[in-house]
């Protein structure tokens, strides 16, 4: 698994973001969307190198989902408040 090859995938996230619509950049759905996303493929790149192979975005989709999203939602709430 190529570091580059995920860090090719994260930068195309950034490249959708900024060629959405005005509306889609500013929507905070959205820009959870993405970071979430961010999160799947830094587990896939971890997974990944762990066994030696590429897992699929489905395998570490499902995998992260199941192990790290609550906690993962959970500390972005705890971000929400302190900035507000």
């Amino acid at each position: 698994m190529s570091p580059k090859k995920d860090t090719e995938e994260m930068n195309a996230n950034t490249q959708a973001c900024k060629g959405a619509p005005e509306f889609a950049q500013k929507s905070s759905l959205y820009q959870e969307f993405l970071a979430e996303r961010d999160e799947i493929l830094r587990h896939k790149w971890l997974e990944s190198e762990k066994l030696g192979r590429d897992i699929g975005f489905e395998r570490a989709l499902l995998d992260w989902i199941r192990k790290h999203r609550e906690n993962w939602r959970k500390s972005r709430k705890g971000v929400e408040k302190t900035k507000h």
